[in-house]
């Protein structure tokens, strides 16, 4: 599985973004996968940010997110999204989508757990 992240850029903190990763690569099922965001910010370790699950119902947010970004996924178009609401500088980073097959009742939320990645975005968020 090849992913691609795209819609990174420079928002003012208070606005809204929308980060993009689409799927593509060898035989797969893409209703299969589990999806995460990470970020990793100057300096910093990688860190989760959200996933979701082979349900769209099954979603998780890192505290330090949670009430402003909303991660979502779109089977047909073998798309995930990352939309971010109120950003905040400390958002800054680069930001990262990840997948790997899972059971349904099982959505990854650890680095460890994700089997492939794509290569970034960045974001910047002006104070």
């Amino acid at each position: 599985v090849q992913l691609q992240a795209s819609g990174g850029g420079l928002v003012q903190a208070g606005g809204s973004l929308k980060l993009s990763c689409a799927a593509s690569g060898r035989t797969y099922t893409f209703s299969r996968l589990s999806l995460g965001w990470f970020r990793q910010a100057p300096g910093k370790e990688r860190e989760f940010v959200t996933s979701i699950g082979r349900s769209s119902s099954s979603t998780y947010y890192s505290d330090s997110v949670k009430g402003r970004f909303t991660v979502s996924r779109d089977n047909d178009k073998k798309m995930v999204y990352l939309q971010m609401e109120s950003p905040k500088p400390e958002d800054t980073a680069v930001y990262y989508c990840a997948a790997r097959e899972t059971i349904i009742t099982h959505t990854p939320t650890t680095e460890d757990e994700y089997r492939y990645w794509g290569q970034g975005t960045q974001v910047t968020v002006s104070s």
